[in-house]
């Protein structure tokens, strides 16, 4: 099935934007520049929007701008209008259970505590493919917060980048409905580059 809606998550405004939980805008920022898209604010669905060509077919993507725990009435508003379903939209996100510098492929599945993803299951259900961000775990479950919210380390960022540059590759093939093909692009990155080298 063809991706028609990317949604990258993150929180809005300068305070935030080189934090580790804007991993999201960050991947839908780059994808924008690399095909000559613009994002504009647009207030009835509480973000910014684009489109982008992606070999032969369009793709919306979304920036909410709601804060990341309400970032699912944003998306669902966004979708409802173009009638594009869950299984359709890839949700790109930072995730505290991979390591820095992995990106990788799911549909579907449960929240894991992350705030975005809990309010978009609210709002849209679980049925919609989700693009992971590898930041590691600060390894205190009560540094979560403050550790999200700061900025990664130089190392880290380039890795979280380079990341991203690797699902790039892969975005073509999602918006087509090739995902094994997508998949196998993405998860065949050498175990080093994916930040697990010892």
């Amino acid at each position: 099935m063809p991706i028609r809606l990317i949604a990258g998550l993150g929180n809005p405004g300068p305070r935030y934007a080189d934090t580790r939980h804007n991993a999201g805008f960050w991947f839908v920022d780059h994808l924008v520049r690399r095909h000559g898209g613009v994002f504009r604010a647009e207030s009835r669905f509480e973000g910014e929007v684009s489109r982008v060509q992606l070999g032969s077919a369009g793709c919306l993507l979304l920036k909410p701008l709601t804060f990341m725990n309400r970032s699912g009435g944003s998306l669902q508003k966004l979708a409802a209008f173009y009638r594009i379903p869950p299984e359709e939209i890839l949700v790109v996100h930072d995730d505290l259970d991979l390591p820095v510098g992995t990106a990788r492929l799911k549909m579907g599945g449960g929240h894991g505590g992350h705030n975005g993803l809990r309010d978009i299951h609210r709002h849209l259900g679980a049925e919609f493919a989700r693009l992971r961000i590898g930041i590691g775990h600060p390894g205190h479950r009560e540094a979560v917060i403050g550790y999200v919210l700061e900025r990664p380390t130089r190392d880290e960022e380039a890795a979280m980048r380079e990341s991203i540059d690797a699902a790039l590759e892969s975005a073509d093939d999602l918006i087509v409905g090739d995902w094994d093909k997508a998949v196998r692009r993405l998860h065949a990155r050498p175990a080093a580059e994916n930040g697990k080298a010892s």
